[in-house]
């Protein structure tokens, strides 16, 4: 059996099970707060007003429900703005101590995925992969004996 024979299967493979690290791409620094994004602007504000809430999740891979942001740490205070509705903008504190705008752009649809956590998928995943490469090998050694046999 040779290695060339692999190729074309190492490429399809890599097409059909592409990194799962590099799925998911913000287009922009956001923060979810009662079920709406809120798209994090470069303007600070100084009106603040009353606490409003925090961010319950953070990641810059995936998506998660609850007040969720792919920049901020969870902890991380959102404050409603002084003469500026909640369905406009709200105020994110920031670590120095200042306050940046966040606009609110749509609502936010999250999908559950099926999975309870990152370990199930990733198990889940090693299994598919694991069982294509025995089917790949099954299908190597059968040619390679097919033509072994033809040949005498």
């Amino acid at each position: 059996m040779k290695i060339k024979h692999l190729i074309p299967f190492a490429i399809v493979f890599s097409l059909v099970f592409p990194d799962p690290s590099f799925a998911t791409s913000w287009a922009y620094p956001f923060v979810v707060w009662d079920g709406y994004i809120y798209v994090v602007s470069d303007e600070y504000v100084t009106e603040i007003d009353s606490e409003i809430g925090q961010v319950t999740k953070y990641s810059d891979m995936e998506q998660y429900p609850g007040n969720f942001s792919n920049v901020y740490e969870k902890g991380t205070k959102y404050y409603s703005i002084e003469n500026t509705s909640t369905d406009e903008a709200i105020a994110i504190q920031e670590d120095d101590g200042e306050y940046k705008r966040a606009i609110r752009e749509a609502e936010y649809t999250y999908v559950e995925n099926n999975y309870k956590n990152e370990s199930e998928r990733n198990v889940l995943i090693g299994s598919i992969i694991i069982g294509l490469l025995v089917l790949v090998l099954i299908a190597c050694l059968s040619s390679y004996f097919v033509k072994k046999r033809i040949r005498k």
